[in-house]
C-alpha cells in the first residue's frame, strides 16, 4: 500500500516495503511506480525498497516549484530524510536515471551505489532537444495520452512487443492518467539537463549499467562510451 509525503507543494505517493539495505527505484517518463512490480517481488525479499511515483506521475501531484531534474532529485533526498534513511542505493530507469545522476552529483554522501537502467549521462543532443520541443507542442495540442499512445511502443524491441503484448497494453492504458502539463514539464526538464559524465567518472562507489542491444531511446553505442568511466562498474 502506498504512503504519502508532502514536498514542494506536491503530494508524493510511495511504496516502502521489505527489510535490509535500502534501494530506491525511480521510474521513467510515461511510467509510474508500477513499472517496478516484478522487481519489487524479488528485491524486497532481502532489501528495503522505496518506490515513489515521481511528482506528476501515478498518484503524485506536480511540484509547485519549476520542474527540473535537480528538483526531482531534491524531492527524493527529502523523502529519504522523511524516512530517516541515511544511505541507500538508487536505480533509475530512463528519466529516473537522469534524476539518479543529479542525486549522485548533489548528495554523493547519501549513496552506497547507484545505477542507470537504459539511461545516459549525456545531455540531449540538439536534434534530441528539437524532438522534445516537437513533443511538447504535440502534447499541448492533442493531450498527453495521444502522444504517449504513439510513442510508448517505440521504447520496446520488436521481439519483446511480440512476446509480451500485455505489458505494452498495460503501459498504454496507464498513460491515460498523465496530464499534458506534467509530461511537458518532464520534457522541458530533460531538455535542460546538463551533461553529467563527470559524475560517472568521478564516482567513488559502484555504478551499475543495464543496457539493451535493441534500445532506441538509450542507444548501446552511447552507453558503451560511459561504462568504462567509473573506477568500479557492473554491466548487464
Amino acid at each position: 500500500m502506498q504512503e504519502i509525503f508532502e514536498f514542494g507543494g506536491s503530494t508524493i505517493h510511495y511504496l516502502d516495503t521489505g527489510k535490509g539495505d535500502t534501494i530506491v527505484l525511480l521510474h521513467g517518463f510515461g511510467e509510474d511506480s508500477q513499472i517496478w512490480n516484478r522487481q519489487i517481488a524479488l528485491l524486497s525479499q532481502n532489501h528495503r525498497l522505496i518506490v515513489p511515483d515521481l511528482p506528476g506521475s501515478g498518484n503524485s501531484s506536480m511540484l509547485s516549484t519549476p520542474d527540473t531534474i535537480e528538483a526531482y532529485a531534491a524531492a527524493i533526498e527529502a523523502l529519504l530524510n522523511h524516512l530517516s534513511v541515511n544511505k541507500c542505493i538508487i536505480l533509475g530507469h530512463s528519466m529516473g536515471g537522469y534524476i539518479t545522476l543529479a542525486f549522485a552529483e548533489a548528495y554523493p554522501e547519501r549513496l552506497l551505489g547507484w545505477g542507470l537502467i537504459h539511461s545516459t549521462a549525456f545531455a540531449d543532443s540538439e536534434e534530441k532537444k528539437l524532438n522534445r520541443q516537437r513533443g511538447i507542442e504535440l502534447m499541448q495540442q492533442y493531450g498527453a495520452y495521444a502522444f504517449l499512445r504513439n510513442t510508448i511502443p517505440n521504447l520496446f524491441a520488436e521481439s519483446f512487443k511480440k512476446q509480451k503484448p500485455e505489458v505494452l497494453d498495460q503501459l498504454i492504458e496507464s498513460a491515460k492518467a498523465f496530464t499534458a502539463e506534467a509530461c511537458c514539464a518532464y520534457y522541458k526538464a530533460m531538455q535542460l539537463r546538463p551533461d553529467r559524465t563527470q559524475v560517472v567518472s568521478g564516482s567513488k562507489i559502484p555504478v551499475l549499467f543495464v543496457l539493451g542491444t535493441e534500445d532506441v531511446a538509450a542507444p548501446l553505442n552511447d552507453l558503451l562510451q560511459q561504462v568504462h568511466l567509473p573506477p568500479t562498474a557492473y554491466i548487464h
